[in-house]
């Protein structure tokens, strides 16, 4: 193979392929940091109890098979083993050189507890990468707190923003926080991966739930410390930004128009009929629109209702006036954009034949991610990452199974193995005596 037929398929597995990454933890946030790794090619090993990730739990489910796990486990190759158990530890202590990341998301103290925390993990692999993610943090006095996602969110400040200002707060029915998190702790591991490769340092990332979605509060924080002012929900509204919000039409749906910046406001009072606002004191600046926000929002929404939304939609796109329906996933199914860019994903599934799964972000040119299949059964990779990983026989498996220790899908055929890996420049072999 010559060094450009390597490249050309190095490429094609994707950015991170030669990483391998253990997945420790369960819901969303850990295990949607380790699917954005698992995209771009790393190669990803779940860890669950007998029982399964709570997340099979969640969302919907056809024939018995969870289809929210089918997208968050996808790429990942999945083992069940008992961490309560000292043998089940132990099991992953000896494949711990082989790994070079290693993604947790328990309540910080858990992993000490049972000997697997960041320092004892690095005397195994000196050069680890590990990442933590919690609800508050490793330090600080909530850190034994329990964290979950929608009270890092209400703690944040963020929930303060959803909703309408005479209703309490609301949210967004997905577990938004977990996944701004898994953002932070992917980008964070990935930095760390680019600083091993420089210098040949493995380190811990600190990624805490509620600091994530606080991230998100950024322009507020210097407002208070100056001001006291302090951000308020506005429903379907931007603050400052007017005009950015939703117009009824006449069909009884809605429009979000957003106009805010001087030029694409006078596009949308010619569009309007009404080309005099965008010299109108009341309307032709930023600053002016927002003190006038009411008065402008109803001339537009009068105008709006006047008109159906496909004709309303026609109209600003013609005029390059960035406007939308509120989609549905309907819409986004029926809708050629996502289609032609790949954001629906026909995906072979060992249990359904095939299921359309939400497509890879961000496009790269070079070394795109790809979905390679949908998320597997629990323990349906037990045995052949036991053989592979840690170097036990069938036997030795088979004794594991009997005392509980680990799990095996009873429809993963014994002799099977799963993907090969790429060599990289830190690989041990190990094995383990039980």
């Amino acid at each position: 193979m010559t060094d450009h037929d390597a490249s050309e398929g190095a490429a094609s597995q994707g950015p991170l392929t030669g990483y391998r990454v253990l997945e420790l933890g369960s819901t969303a946030a850990g295990p949607f940091c380790t699917r954005l790794l698992a995209d771009f090619g790393a190669e990803v090993v779940k860890i669950e109890s007998a029982e399964g990730d709570p997340i099979r739990q969640l969302g919907e489910t056809v024939d018995g098979k969870s289809l929210y796990a089918a997208t968050i486990c996808r790429n990942k190759r999945i083992a069940c083993f008992d961490l309560r158990n000292p043998k089940g530890r132990d099991v992953v202590r000896a494949m711990i050189p082989r790994f070079d990341i290693v993604v947790e998301n328990f309540r910080p103290g858990t992993l000490e507890k049972w000997e697997l925390g960041y320092e004892d993990l690095r005397k195994l692999r000196p050069d680890l990468v590990m990442t933590r993610v919690s609800g508050y943090g490793q330090t600080g006095p909530y850190r034994n707190k329990p964290g979950y996602g929608v009270i890092g969110e209400a703690m944040s400040g963020l929930r303060q923003m959803i909703g309408d200002p005479d209703r309490p707060p609301s949210r967004v029915a997905i577990p938004l926080t977990d996944y701004i998190a898994g953002l932070y702790a992917a980008m964070g591991t990935t930095m760390a991966i680019l600083h091993r490769e420089k210098s040949g340092q493995g380190q811990c990332i600190d990624a805490a739930l509620i600091e994530s979605a606080f991230s998100f509060m950024e322009a507020y924080v210097p407002a208070f410390e100056k001001t006291g002012k302090s951000g308020m929900r506005s429903g379907p509204r931007l603050p400052n930004s007017a005009p950015n919000t939703l117009f009824p039409t006449r069909d009884g749906q809605h429009i979000h128009i957003a106009a805010l910046a001087d030029g694409i406001f006078r596009r949308l009072a010619r569009v309007m009929g009404r080309p005099e606002f965008g010299s109108d004191p009341r309307f032709a600046t930023q600053a002016a629109r927002n003190r006038n926000e009411a008065e402008l929002e109803a001339l537009i929404g009068e105008w709006t209702s006047a008109h159906d939304l496909d004709a309303l939609q026609a109209a600003l796109d013609a005029d390059d006036v960035p406007a939308s329906r509120i989609f549905t996933m309907a819409d986004i199914f029926k809708d050629q954009h996502f289609r032609s860019r790949g954001m629906l994903v026909p995906t072979p599934d060992d249990d359904l034949g095939e299921v359309t799964l939400a497509g890879v972000v961000p496009k790269m040119s070079l070394t795109p991610g790809r979905i390679r299949w949908s998320g597997h059964r629990i323990g349906q990779d037990t045995r052949a990452l036991l053989r592979e990983l840690a170097g036990l026989d069938d036997a030795a498996i088979d004794a594991l199974v009997a005392e509980g220790v680990v799990s095996c899908d009873p429809q993963a055929q014994p002799g099977a193995t799963g993907p090969t890996r790429p060599a990289t420049a830190t690989t041990t072999t190990s094995t383990i005596s039980l």
